[in-house]
């Protein structure tokens, strides 16, 4: 099992897999990082926070988003992040399960607010694909441990003997 974990192919597969993932996450923040009023009311639609907290999560939300994005598609801390991006997927799942129980009838806003994508409401699909996605950084996680990217770049130099 061991030989199975530590693979080197694992190595190839986690950077397609990270920079996908990465990719997503990026583009998910950028309109709510620029739009922040509508990502807001998108949160509130969910009806899962209080009042007091959504614009606390419309505010912070995005950049998390964004750092974890980034850092998965450079490889800095990747495990990491992949780990945050799978919090992330869960608490959206959640809340995409909760809405579909309750018979909401909204858009996800995960890439843009509900006045842009008013014709992509939530479905059974959207937890489909967002469950691939907790997949991908579950693997991530389990799987990249010797991430291609700034960290494996880190470790070289480290262990390189130093010339004189």
């Amino acid at each position: 099992m061991n030989r199975f974990i530590n693979h080197p192919v694992h190595s190839w597969l986690g950077l397609a897999a990270r920079w996908y993932l990465g990719g997503v996450f990026v583009f998910a923040c950028l309109h709510k990082i620029a739009h922040p009023a509508e990502f807001a009311l998108d949160v509130a639609t969910y009806d899962m926070l209080p009042l007091s907290l959504v614009n606390l999560a419309a505010l912070t939300l995005p950049w998390v988003e964004l750092a974890a994005g980034l850092m998965l598609i450079l490889g800095w801390r990747a495990r990491g992040a992949a780990l945050a991006c799978a919090g992330m997927m869960v608490v959206f799942l959640v809340a995409l399960a909760s809405a579909l129980h309750r018979g909401l009838d909204m858009s996800c806003g995960c890439f843009a607010s509900q006045s842009v994508a008013e014709d992509d409401p939530i479905s059974y699909l959207t937890v489909l694909r967002d469950s691939g996605w907790l997949l991908l950084a579950a693997y991530v996680a389990l799987f990249d441990r010797r991430a291609l990217g700034i960290d494996r770049w880190l470790e070289y130099r480290r262990r390189r003997p130093a010339t004189a």
